[in-house]
C-alpha cells in the first residue's frame, strides 16, 4: 500500500515566538495618531486607494495594516453609523470579519510577502513578479457582498523591479472600491513612480515604557538587562520579543565581549559565535548580527565624525563592506559564518589603523 505524501508545513514570514502574527492581532501598541489618521480618511469625501505605511521594522506597520483591513471587510460602507461614530480601528476578535482575516483565509484581503522556497528551506530574497501579478486575478474577481478588496504588500521593499513594475501598472488604474497597502521600511528606496500614486504614513518607534507595557501584556518580560533589551530593540517591539526570549539578548552579549576586546581577537571565540550567527535556520540570530554590526558602526560614525576623518573613511567602508557581503550571501545562499568572521577580523583591522 502506497504511503502518502508527507506535506512539508510552510512557515509563517516574520514570525516571532512569544509574538501573534499581525493578522492575529488585536491589540496596537502606539500610534495612535497614525490609526485615527486612517480613520478620519476613511470617512472622508475623498479615500485614497493606496498607501504607504512608512517606518522602522518590528513597530507596528503589518499590525496596523491587518487592523484597518478588518475594519474596512467589517464596515464596507464609509459612511455608516459605526462608521462615522467609530474612535478606533477596533474590530471585535469574534466578528467574521476578524476571525477569517485572523485565519488567513478572508477572499477579499490579499497578503503578498517574500514566498517560501520548499528547495532551499527559506524564503526568498525578495518579492517576486509572479507573486505580485496574483492582484490581477484578485482584483478581477466580484468581491463578496459588494465589499472591498484589500491588497497588504509586506514589504514593499522586497519587490525586485520587474515585481515594482506590475504593481505600478496596477496603481495606476486602481479598480473600483480596491485599497492597495504598501509597508516600506524604507520608503525612499521605492519608485518615485509608486510613491506619487500613494499616500504617505509616517510610522515612528515606539517608546520604551510602550515597550515594556507590551512585553507585560504578552507575558514575556521584561525581565533581567531591561537597558540591553532596549538598546537592542531600538523602538521595535518585534526586536523586543527577540531580545526578552533570550536569543537575541545573549548575542547580543557575545558580540559586545568581542568588539571590547577586538584588537585582540580571539579566533576560536570569533568562530564559536560565528556558528551560532550562521547555523541552519537561525534566521533570527543572522538578523540580530547584521542589525548589532550596522549599529555599532553607525555609532562610531558619529563618534568620530568631527575628530577623526580618517576613522570615518574606515568605518564607512566597513559598512559598505558588510552590507555588501550579507546581500551576497543571502543571494546565492552563501555562508553566512564567512560574513562574519570577515567582518570581526576587518573590524579588528580598522579599530587598529
Amino acid at each position: 500500500m502506497a504511503k502518502a505524501p508527507i506535506i512539508e508545513e510552510v512557515p509563517e514570514f516574520d514570525e516571532v515566538d512569544g509574538l501573534p502574527l499581525p493578522r492575529e492581532q488585536t491589540r496596537l501598541y502606539g500610534h495612535e495618531l497614525a490609526e485615527t489618521e486612517l480613520l478620519d480618511a476613511y470617512r472622508s469625501q475623498r479615500f485614497h486607494h493606496a498607501w504607504i505605511l512608512g517606518g522602522p521594522k518590528g513597530i507596528g506597520k503589518a499590525t496596523l495594516a491587518f487592523r484597518f483591513a478588518r475594519f474596512i471587510l467589517e464596515h464596507p460602507d464609509r459612511f455608516s453609523t459605526p462608521v462615522m461614530a467609530a474612535n478606533s480601528l477596533y474590530v471585535p476578535p469574534e466578528s467574521h470579519s476578524a476571525q477569517m482575516v485572523a485565519a488567513g483565509s478572508h477572499a477579499d484581503l490579499l497578503h503578498l510577502r517574500r514566498p517560501w522556497d520548499l528547495k532551499g528551506k527559506r524564503f526568498k530574497r525578495d518579492l517576486p513578479v509572479d507573486e505580485v501579478r496574483r492582484t490581477t486575478g484578485f482584483f478581477g474577481s466580484t468581491a463578496a457582498g459588494g465589499n472591498w478588496r484589500i491588497c497588504i504588500v509586506d514589504s514593499a521593499d522586497d519587490m525586485n523591479q520587474s515585481a515594482a513594475n506590475a504593481l505600478l501598472k496596477t496603481l495606476e488604474e486602481p479598480p473600483r472600491q480596491s485599497l492597495f497597502i504598501l509597508l516600506s521600511h524604507n520608503p525612499g528606496r521605492l519608485l518615485p513612480t509608486i510613491r506619487s500614486r500613494c499616500r504617505k504614513l509616517t510610522m515612528r518607534k515606539l517608546e520604551e515604557p510602550m515597550i515594556e507595557h507590551a512585553l507585560t501584556e504578552m507575558g514575556c518580560g521584561p525581565s533581567g538587562n531591561t537597558e540591553a533589551l532596549h538598546t537592542l530593540a531600538d523602538g521595535s517591539l518585534r526586536q523586543a520579543v527577540l531580545a526578552a526570549n533570550g536569543g537575541a539578548l545573549d548575542i547580543a552579549q557575545e558580540f559586545t565581549g568581542l568588539v571590547e576586546t577586538i584588537t585582540n581577537l580571539d579566533m576560536i571565540r570569533a568562530h564559536g559565535f560565528a556558528d551560532k550567527i550562521a547555523a541552519r535556520g537561525a534566521e533570527d540570530a543572522w538578523n540580530t548580527f547584521l542589525e548589532l554590526a550596522r549599529t555599532f558602526l553607525s555609532n562610531q560614525l558619529r563618534k568620530d565624525a568631527s575628530t577623526k576623518p580618517d576613522a570615518l573613511v574606515r568605518w564607512a567602508d566597513l559598512w559598505e563592506k558588510v552590507g555588501r557581503a550579507a546581500s551576497t550571501a543571502d543571494a546565492l545562499n552563501l555562508d553566512r559564518k564567512q560574513v562574519v568572521l570577515t567582518f570581526l577580523v576587518d573590524l579588528r583591522k580598522a579599530s587598529s589603523g
